[in-house]
């Protein structure tokens, strides 16, 4: 039920049960009981009022109103009233006007109820007490009785049909009658259980009755006896609250209806799916009282009722409010009414589907005509006219609409053409026909003028290209079917044609620009033009314009083809101009538009005579010039249209204006009779006198018109004497003889001597053989030379007559030979039984048959017979009769005769039949093998290829029979013919002329099939070269000549890059593996754009960041930076200049378009120099870049302290404590502790130097220290000895000396290459040397690892040498490790320390470490002390070596925020290398921030990978990180709800991709399609063309048509968007507007599939489009909230906008009763089910999961 708002209008009295509404939705009038008519406008304000009137003027008002209507027209009110009397007011055009009583219809008893039936302007139907029911006659103020209740029963309520020619009546026993006034007859229609008080008629024959039973019925009203008995009932009676029902009213369409009652009113709306009513709702209103009247705004937008309450209420009723591209809105009263309002102007059109069926695809083209469907019409509208019409239709989805001409919409659709008139509810006609094309079809529907019984509609169109069809589309073919009126058969093809605006000429144009005129009326053709280079009609009118050559020529009459006016023009005709009252012809000459006039007066005279309008079509041609072809041409078409339309007067002073004395006369004695009649009659025209008609018959020539006209009324001496005037004497003759009129004999005599004078022979024969005169009517006849007529009359009277003898018939006879009549001869000797002669004349005048008749007859011979037999077929061959010659040459034994008779009429089968039935060695001859070849050339036309085969066999053309295999594509039979008949050359040979042959017609497909036949590959290969049909070419190569494919792409390529398509040869580079030469030939092209596409697409990033670069470098300066920075390549052509090392380029780049990128290139030039071993020149970089630090790291990791110590000192002030401490270190390390001690003071870290000597167990040292800088770590000192008193002392400062000069003499030599002297200088420190054992195996270890790895001669004896010294200080178990490990490389991961300070420079060729080595070296580097070497620069030199593992650890380190920023680094790094699901699972693996600054970020990796080309990848770790993100972002409370909102989407939509790839993978077809479909909701972040095509695919895969046809077709008008460089804005949304998915999305710029897969979809599309079983729109499911129809994967409902939950699994709406919880996310208990027995986990959450039942 509609939610009613509503607006209250309070009466001043209680109203009693009446209100209702105009027709025409401008007032509405309510009475009270005061008898007060209160009148409204439409938007509920009163406006006006008046007083009823009492029955007898003086009367006292104590009347009850008992009935009001308004007449159809609105313009009159009818009232019923108690004092026994109905009034008939008239209320003026305006609020004010008087109101005038026009009628009043007393009766003798009380009026109890009234109505007003719709298209009776002047009959108003009303009852009375006594149960009668009676209808007032407005013209003639007099009422009748329809009908009258058996019983005399009171009616108590009326209603009528809403056709208006049906009512029916209510009574207080409970029944209801009704009354058709078409036939007269009135039947009990039902009876109810009560007096029916609501009672009314709605659309679909249901009528609802109710009363005091608190009982709602239905009825039908077409229904039985049966049916009446059991209507569709609501019962309230078990309702405490429900009380009696007063009202009910049907809405307009008939699809609601309102009963009123208590306090209260219901509304039931009739459900096509449950094909009956459903209760729709209540609306109740306190303090209302009984609602007594109910009415509804004719355009079903609101309902209007009345209470004794005294108010009356208006409610707003329609469903819903739709706005239309911001200039129309759409009003729904019911799903199958609508009211189209133009913001504009306000105007207003009702729209609704007559057959209650919703109304689908509302849309308005060009601001004015309206179009929608149902399942079974089709509505179409101009609403500028307020015309609407539906018309049955089946819906396919693929119609097309031209509404370029007036009054009628033509619909394209399946190859047919649909012509519907505006307000017309049928289709005028349909056509079939391909030439569907503005300027190949042509509508006229004549608007119907001055009363004209006649409305031309025509349509025009080409059943081919030379031919033209006329169709009269009229009413009155409305029963019969569209007329062909016209079939213009043409020699040329026709390119152009029109009707005229009346329909009566259609002008043509030809190939050869010939113009042709065509008169439908006369059926005549004529040329107007041999070259025509324009044409049009001139708008409005008959008047036709055309340009030949320098001449303009106008037709102002189409009735005289042959008078043309000529004006020299000097350019071409660009348009015609009508308005202002002048006409003008626009010429282009020289560039400048000049304007031709056209006589205005003689256009306006065509207009005028069409609108009948003669008397100013006299004024304009009284105004011409006289004596011109144009005028006298127009004045005779005025008067042949005048004396059409009887205008006498007209017609008479046309004849005179064309000198036509004798014509203007009669017609002066016609008006004279004429006014005789009329002074005679008492008035009128006296055109209807018999006699005034009679000669008017006569001056059209229509005699037996005339004729009877005469003799109907008496006038017989008229008639013979018109008869006489017109030499008609005949006829004459006739008429007296008919009425036995005393002259007759007379005028016999007259008649025959008038013959005899005039020379008319055959005529007075007739006479006389009619009066029995043979010989004399024979006479007559031969006088005349007419002697057939006399030999007729001899051949049938001889037997009677005796007056023929010899001499007669001999001169007859020769008289019919001198005229050829040989045959009449001949029966002329028959009859006279002479055969001979007979016979000889029937053979001289060809007429065999009867000769042989005669031949027969007479016993002639056998050779006679065929002789003559012979001839005969002779003669039939000479007469092109072949056919009928067949049978006789093969009686007269002729087999060759009748073989060419059959061949050449084209009897193939019997000149078969023929050849066959003669002798075998008879059909080796020549002549019969070329009848052969004949044969089978038909029987190839007419594809009976087994008997051509045989017939060209047996004429022994085997290359026949194969070429005609061939041109049939069967390419088998033709091989066999050839292998079976030919010989190998000839073979060979034949295919391949057949092959050239149909290459030079251009049939290449059926050429190459020629030359694979025969395996001659290159020739087919050669032939697609030379023909340019690269890709086909490319096609054989692939399957023959697999060797050279690659080649031949690379040739192609060059080939279309000389021909400058470079597009085409840019794909052939690709698919020749070669993308460079791609690459190459842009930049030789100047299109560098593309150079780094390509570059970019098929070589990385690196690649394109060359070609961005070489592009800067080639414009040079501000230019180039500028170009590439337009591009968005200015940086990576910096990058790729740094990366080259061309850095004077990259500064030049960067300081001119880029600054903040001048800082990275000082960073990189430096470490390039650092790289070079240029160490001064790479610590100025560092500076220029304000990086000291990393100059100062630099001379620290070089060990040139005195560089970093005066940069640290310069520029880094805070970093020179720092340096020492590194010094300090490095001689730590170097063993030189005197030193490190020295330099640790220094740096003021004396602690440092205490642990340096405590790690070494050097205390005494340690102690010295402490004692001289740090007195309060004595204690502590001495405290730590205690603690290792357990372990041996280490050696003193001068031990640790002699140490490290052996350690440092070996790592000297093994620098230097001496690995022999190195594992010796190792193998020197012994335990006499120290007695640190960790230094002694350390020293060992590397004297192994330097034999192993470079002294292999040597190793095995190190190997043992060592693990005996092992063995000697107690590691037995190390020495059997070693030995047991002897020849395997035993390198410390220390190794690495040596070089991890220096990074690898990009592109050099060291050698890339595998990434779990260098963590273990990492760990091993950082050594005791786990994090000591974590800082952000070393982190940011790992990030910039590419050491990511690195660099998460050592951040990590460093804290949460530092970790987060390098995962957002990393990511982002992996992104722009154009690896978005890299990106997805390094934030799943190391975490993504809650940061609103990385949240496009996020939203970026998200689109890139579900816009990803494979399913399923990189859509794992983009769920894993958006899960974490969207969880922590929901505990956040100060985080934005739209970044919330629109994360969640993304996790979502990737939810959906991986069900939908993962059911894909598992063949689950229906759940595939079903989360692909879902995923629509989230086009624009998923590509839309990738998102429709995959939705329509995998409908398709699981045989969802209607949604595959729809996606499919959606996903091919976005590719041709996108080929056209369009926007989304231009799609048709038709199919989606009740839909969620998007429809104001962005385009992607790139193809998903590639075009042949598109050529395919576009394929099956068209072919599904013509299969009418399959429905072409989106299904829908029902709503569990309103019960109406919406999308069925829709979220929200179209019309009452409840949300559904989506189903976790499929993304479907969850319908009640199946939905299933899980985890706090709903699913469809199927759906689900389906999923969980396949993979066993929950969709969202990857954890273990069970079906639910």
């Amino acid at each position: 039920m509609p939610t009613f708002g509503c607006k209250r209008l309070t009466a001043p009295a209680l109203t009693r049960p009446h209100s209702r509404r105009s027709p025409n939705s401008r007032r509405m009038a309510a009475v009270t009981t005061d008898r007060v008519v209160q009148l409204f406008d439409e938007n509920g304000e009163r406006k006006d009022k008046f007083s009823t009137k009492p029955a007898q003027p003086d009367g006292v008002k104590n009347f009850v109103v008992r009935g009001m209507a308004f007449s159809p027209d609105s313009a009159k009110l009818a009232i019923a009233q108690s004092d026994n009397i109905v009034f008939v007011y008239k209320l003026g055009l305006d609020w004010g006007d008087k109101k005038s009583i026009c009628n009043k219809f007393l009766q003798s008893k009380p009026v109890t109820a009234l109505t007003w039936p719709q298209r009776r302007h002047n009959e108003v139907v009303f009852a009375t007490t006594e149960g009668k029911v009676k209808v007032g006659q407005l013209k003639t103020n007099k009422a009748a009785t329809l009908y009258a209740h058996p019983d005399g029963a009171y009616c108590v309520a009326l209603a009528s049909s809403p056709c208006g020619e049906k009512i029916c009546s209510g009574h207080i026993d409970g029944t209801v009658w009704t009354f058709d006034f078409a036939d007269g007859v009135n039947r009990k229609l039902f009876a109810h259980s009560c007096a029916p008080y609501a009672l009314s008629w709605g659309a679909r024959n249901a009528v609802v009755a109710a009363g005091a039973d608190r009982r709602v019925c239905f009825y039908d009203a077409l229904g039985d006896e049966y049916a009446a008995s059991r209507p569709q009932t609501f019962d309230y009676s078990d309702d405490e609250n429900a009380r009696e029902f007063a009202s009910a009213s049907f809405s307009p369409a008939g699809e609601s209806v309102a009963v009123g009652s208590f306090d209260r009113f219901q509304l039931f709306t009739y459900s096509q799916q449950r094909g009956g009513w459903v209760e729709a709702g209540t609306k109740h209103v306190a303090n209302l009282y009984t609602v007594s009247a109910l009415g509804w705004k004719p355009d079903g937008s609101r309902l209007a009722t009345g209470a004794l309450c005294g108010t009356v209420d208006i409610y707003d009723a329609c469903v819903k409010r739709q706005m239309y591209a911001d200039k129309f809105e759409f009003t729904y009263v019911s799903g199958s009414a609508v009211v189209v309002k133009r913001l504009v102007d306000g105007s207003k059109v009702s729209v609704s589907a007559g057959n209650g069926q919703d109304l689908q695809g509302l849309n308005v083209y060009k601001e004015r005509f309206l179009v929608a469907h149902t399942t079974d019409s089709l509505i179409v509208g101009d609403l500028e006219a307020e015309k609407i019409a539906e018309v049955p239709w089946g819906w396919t989805g693929s119609e097309k609409f031209d509404f370029d001409t007036e009054r009628v919409c033509v619909v394209h659709s399946r190859g047919e053409v649909s012509v519907v008139e505006y307000g017309v509810n049928r289709v005028l006609g349909t056509c079939r026909t391909t030439h569907t094309k503005q300027h190949l079809l042509s509508v006229r529907v004549q608007e119907s003028r001055r009363g004209r019984t006649h409305v031309g509609k025509k349509i025009a169109y080409l059943i081919d290209a030379q031919t033209v069809r006329v169709t009269d589309l009229s009413a009155e073919n409305e029963l019969t079917g569209a007329r062909d009126v016209a079939t213009v058969s043409h020699e040329s093809k026709i390119d152009w044609l029109e009707l005229n605006a009346r329909g009566t000429h259609v002008l043509f144009r030809d190939k050869k620009r010939q113009l042709h005129l065509y008169d439908i009326k006369n059926q005549a053709r004529y040329t107007l033009l041999n070259y025509c280079s324009y044409v049009q009609w001139v708008p409005g009118s008959d008047v036709v314009v055309a340009q030949n050559m320098g001449n303009l020529c106008v037709w102002y009459s189409v009735d005289s083809p042959d008078r043309v006016a000529t004006v020299p023009i000097k350019g071409e005709v660009e348009d015609i101009e009508r308005g202002k009252g002048k006409t003008e012809v626009i010429v282009e000459e020289g560039g400048v538009q000049k304007a031709y006039p056209l006589d205005e007066h003689l256009i306006e005279f065509n207009s005028l005579v069409e609108e009948g309008d003669y008397d100013a079509a006299v004024e304009v041609l009284e105004a011409l010039p006289g004596g011109t072809p144009e005028t006298e041409a127009m004045w005779l078409e005025l008067r042949n249209a005048a004396i059409t339309d009887r205008r006498l007067l007209v017609a008479q002073r046309c004849s005179a204006a064309l000198g036509d004395v004798a014509k203007a006369q009669y017609l002066g004695a016609i008006i004279a009779d004429a006014k005789r009649a009329s002074a005679m009659e008492g008035g009128g025209d006296g055109l209807n006198n018999y006699a005034v008609k009679a000669r008017l018959a006569m001056l059209d020539k229509q005699w037996k018109v005339a004729e009877g006209l005469l003799l109907e009324n008496g006038q017989t001496d008229a008639a013979i004497q018109m008869y006489r005037d017109m030499h008609r004497l005949d006829r004459a003759v006739e008429v007296a003889t008919s009425k036995a009129h005393p002259n007759a004999e007379n005028l016999r005599r007259e008649h025959l001597d008038w013959l005899k004078q005039t020379g008319q022979e055959e005529a007075a024969g007739a006479v006389k053989e009619r009066e029995g005169d043979h010989l004399g009517a024979i006479r007559f006849y031969l006088r005349g030379g007419l002697p057939g007529r006399a030999a007729a009359v001899v051949i049938a009277n001889h037997a009677r007559s005796t007056d023929f003898d010899r001499s007669l018939v001999e001169e007859i006879a020769a008289a019919l030979k001198r005229g050829d009549m040989y045959e009449r001869a001949g029966e002329l000797y028959d009859a006279f039984d002479r055969p001979e002669e007979a016979k000889e004349a029937f053979v001289r005048g060809h007429s065999y048959r009867r000769a042989l008749e005669l031949c027969r007859r007479g016993g002639s011979s056998a050779e006679e017979v065929r002789s003559l037999e012979e001839k005969w077929g002779d003669h039939l061959v000479d007469m092109k009769q072949q056919d009928a010659a067949i049978n006789h040459f093969i009686e007269a034994g002729c087999g060759i005769k009748a073989i060419e008779a059959a061949v050449e009429c084209k009897n193939w089968k019997k000149a078969l039949e023929i050849i066959e039935r003669e002798p075998k060695r008879g059909r080796d001859d020549d002549k019969f093998k070329g009848f052969y070849k004949r044969i089978g050339r038909h029987y190839e036309q007419a594809r009976d290829y087994e008997q051509a085969e045989r017939c060209f066999l047996r004429a022994g053309e085997p290359g026949e029979a194969v070429e005609m295999y061939c041109r049939a594509d069967k390419w088998e039979n033709a091989h066999k013919i050839a292998v079976g008949y030919m010989t190998d050359s000839d073979a060979n040979e034949l295919y391949v002329k057949r092959g050239k042959e149909l290459e030079a017609s251009a049939r290449y497909k059926e050429a190459e099939k020629m030359y694979l036949t025969v395996k001659e590959h290159d020739l087919a290969i050669e032939m697609y070269k030379r023909n340019r049909q690269f890709d086909q070419m490319i096609r054989l190569v692939g399957l023959y000549r697999k060797d050279l494919l690659g080649e031949t792409h690379i040739h192609l390529a060059r080939q279309l890059e000389a021909d400058g398509n470079y597009r085409e040869a840019e794909r052939r580079y690709l698919e020749g593996k070669d993308w460079k030469g791609a690459v190459q030939m842009y930049k030789h092209a100047e299109m560098w754009e593309d150079a780094v596409r390509v570059a970019k697409q098929n070589g990385g990033a690196n690649a394109s960041k060359r070609v961005a670069y070489e592009w800067g470098s080639h414009l040079g300066g501000d230019a180039g930076a500028s170009l590439l920075r337009k591009f968005n390549l200015l940086e990576e052509a910096i990058d790729y200049a740094c990366e080259s090392g061309e850095f004077d380029n990259a500064f030049e780049l960067a300081r001119a378009g880029a600054d903040n990128k001048v800082r990275d290139v000082h960073l990189k030039h430096a470490m390039y120099l650092e790289d070079e071993g240029r160490f001064d020149e790479a610590e100025a970089e560092f500076i220029k870049a304000n990086a000291p630090k990393e100059a100062i790291e630099m001379h620290v990791h070089n060990k040139d302290w005195d560089a970093a110590t005066r940069v640290a000192e310069h520029h880094a002030p805070e970093q020179v404590t720092d340096v020492l401490v590194s010094r300090a270190t490095s001689l730590k390390e170097e063993k030189e502790y005197s030193k490190a001690e020295a330099t640790f003071v220094k740096a003021k870290k004396p602690e440092a130097a205490i642990k340096m000597y405590s790690d070494e167990g050097l205390w005494d040292d340690a102690l010295r220290v402490a004692a001289d800088y740090l007195p309060g770590k004595v204690r502590e000192i001495h405290l730590e000895m205690q603690s290792r008193a357990g372990e041996p002392s280490k050696t003193s400062a001068r031990d640790a000396e002699a140490q490290h000069e052996c350690v440092t003499r070996a790592r000297r030599l093994e620098r230097e290459g001496n690995y022999s002297g190195a594992v010796d200088a190792y193998l020197e420190l012994t335990s006499r040397v120290t007695k640190d054992q960790r230094a002694l195996e350390n020293a060992w270890d590397a004297a192994v690892r330097v034999a192993v790895g470079n002294v292999p001669g040597k190793a095995r004896t190190v190997v043992q040498e060592v693990a005996a010294r092992l063995r000697g200080i107690g590691r037995d178990d190390r020495a059997e490790e070693l030995l047991g490990s002897a020849g395997v490389d035993a390198r410390s991961g220390g190794a690495y320390q040596a070089a991890a300070r220096k990074p690898a420079r990009p592109g050099s060729a060291q050698p890339k470490r595998d990434i779990v080595g260098f963590k273990d070296a990492a760990k091993e580097s950082r050594g005791d002390k786990e994090n000591s070497d974590a800082s952000p620069a070393a982190a940011e030199e790992a990030a910039r070596r590419g050491d990511w593992d690195v660099a998460h650890e050592l951040a990590r380190a460093l804290g949460p925020d530092v970790a987060a920023s390098y995962s957002i680094k990393h990511a982002t790094m992996e992104l722009r290398g154009g690896n978005p699901e890299a990106a997805a699972d390094i934030l799943a693996e190391r975490g993504a921030p809650a940061d609103p600054r990385y949240f496009a970020l996020y939203k970026e990796i998200a689109g890139e990978v579900l816009g990803g080309a494979q399913d399923g990848v990189g859509e794992e770790g983009l769920k894993k990180f958006l899960t974490s993100l969207v969880d922590t972002m929901s505990a956040t409370p100060e985080i934005n709800a739209e970044h919330l909102a629109d994360l969640r989407r993304c996790l979502e939509a990737t939810n959906l991709a991986l069900v939908r790839a993962k059911c894909k993978d598992a063949d689950m077809p229906v759940l595939s399609a079903k989360a692909a479909t879902s995923l629509l909701r989230f086009c624009g972040l998923v590509p839309a063309d990738r998102a429709f095509f995959e939705a329509g695919m995998a409908c398709r895969e699981a045989k969802e048509l209607s949604l595959a046809f729809v996606f499919l077709n959606r996903y091919l008008d976005i590719t041709e968007l996108m080929d056209e460089g369009g926007d989304a804005s231009e799609l048709d949304n038709v199919d989606f507007e009740d839909t969620d998915i998007p429809n104001d999305f962005p385009l992607p710029t790139q193809h998903f599939v590639e075009e042949a897969t598109r050529e395919e979809v576009r394929d099956w599309v068209l072919a599904l489009s013509m299969d009418q079983q399959v429905e072409q729109t989106l299904p829908t499911r029902t709503c569990g909230k309103c019960n109406g129809q919406t999308y069925v994967a829709g979220l929200t409902c179209c019309r009452c906008k409840a949300k559904s939950e989506a189903c976790v699994v499929s993304g479907y709406p969850v319908p009640t009763g199946q939905r299933v919880l899980h985890e706090g996310r709903s699913a469809n208990r199927g759906d689900w089910n389906e999923w969980t027995m396949k993979f066993g986990t929950d969709p969202w959450s990857g954890k273990s999961a069970q079906p639910k039942y």
